[in-house]
């Protein structure tokens, strides 16, 4: 079964979690990427830097490390890499993924920062006010059209990392995702009404922000590496993975979409297949950011 086809089958209760691929394809080389942009903060603040310097490093601790090095300035390192993306732009592969998941009343996870997703449809900036209001954690902060109640079954766009709007939400190094960990846990593990004790979705603290979505929908992952430097959405499946295996009723699909031309290695594989997750390769990038989301004749 082809992604398209998957997207419609009967019975599936999709969210979307897309990554920075979206906003790399069809994009001119260099624009619209995470490296490139860290690289070229690096230039500015620290000195001469090639790609070699990102040999043995990820990403992640790549951020640390520049956070580390640079000297103390007014402007944090979160705001100029916000700076950093304002000129990246919507496309129309953009608008399509959006308005299909509006008519869906599909809800989008990002890993992204920026607002291409949202800008696509001039979706405005709406918050849950259930849900207790940080400008570094505003995980009950979305876009949409108007306001939503159920996070699982409206649309809506909600930024997994942290969002452009508010700078200090941006979640790009090791210890970021760390500290994302440690406000997890107490939801699914340690509140009185956490999601592990009797898998009861309407009381559990989670429900009126994007981790809702996570264990209730169907999941279709693309734009993603899903490699091991992306320690936080990795560690949230795995969660998925064990919420499962306790409460087997409630269990959902998943599939990782990508495209041949980047194989997945071994330890990849195996990852995706224990946390319940199906493989879908395509032959062209062209079946993730465009066939997917054109109306169906």
């Amino acid at each position: 079964m082809d992604f398209k086809a998957l997207l419609r089958k009967p019975g599936l209760k999709p969210a979307l979690i897309i990554g920075n691929g979206v906003n790399l394809f069809n994009a001119a080389d260099g624009a619209s990427s995470w490296k490139q942009l860290l690289l070229e903060l690096w230039q500015s603040r620290i000195g001469n830097v090639d790609d070699k310097a990102l040999e043995g490093i990820s990403l992640t601790e790549f951020y640390d490390v520049l956070d580390l090095k640079m000297a103390r300035q007014s402007k944090s390192l979160q705001a100029e890499f916000c700076e950093g993306m304002a000129h990246w732009q919507s496309k129309e592969h953009h608008r399509n993924i959006v308005q299909w998941a509006k008519d869906k009343k599909c809800p989008i996870l990002t890993t992204n920062f920026e607002n291409t997703l949202s800008d696509a449809l001039g979706l405005k900036l709406q918050r849950l006010k259930a849900y207790t209001f940080t400008d570094f954690y505003p995980w009950g902060s979305y876009y949409a059209a108007k306001p939503i109640s159920d996070t699982a079954n409206e649309f809506a766009i909600w930024h997994i990392n942290g969002m452009q709007h508010y700078k200090r939400s941006i979640r790009l190094g090791l210890s970021d995702y760390m500290g994302s960990v440690e406000r997890v846990r107490p939801m699914l593990h340690k509140s009185g009404n956490r999601l592990f004790s009797k898998a009861d979705f309407s009381k559990w603290p989670g429900r009126h922000t994007w981790l809702n979505p996570i264990f209730q929908n169907d999941l279709f992952i693309f734009g993603l590496g899903l490699e091991v430097t992306e320690v936080f959405l990795r560690w949230l499946l795995i969660e998925r993975a064990k919420f499962f295996k306790k409460f087997p009723n409630q269990r959902r699909e998943a599939f990782f979409i990508y495209c041949n031309e980047s194989s997945l290695q071994a330890g990849q594989q195996l990852f995706l297949g224990s946390v319940g997750i199906k493989p879908i390769q395509v032959t062209s990038y062209d079946e993730i950011y465009v066939a997917p989301w054109q109306p169906t004749v």
